[in-house]
């Protein structure tokens, strides 16, 4: 089932990680995915029940591969 997200709506949505990028319907694999996908991180949001899941511990990491920039690097930590 496609995500049918208001037009206006889907405009203001951005994805919650620091980039604030706008987010388009679908995931890469299937455009008709009940799900929002950042257009610059990569991360994708359930959409339930027709209301956006924008939160970080919820999105799904990219799949393409790529690193995800947003998330801490635990391994710079000082042991000293």
């Amino acid at each position: 089932m496609a995500v049918t997200l208001d037009a206006q709506l889907l405009e203001i949505l951005a994805c919650p990680s620091p980039d604030h990028a706008p987010l388009t319907p679908g995931t890469p694999d299937d455009p008709a995915a009940d799900a929002l996908t950042c257009t610059s991180c990569g991360r994708t949001y359930p959409v339930r029940d027709g209301i956006p899941v924008l939160l970080l511990d919820e999105a799904t990491p990219p799949t393409n591969g790529e690193p995800d920039t947003d998330s801490p690097d635990d391994s710079s930590s000082d042991g000293a």
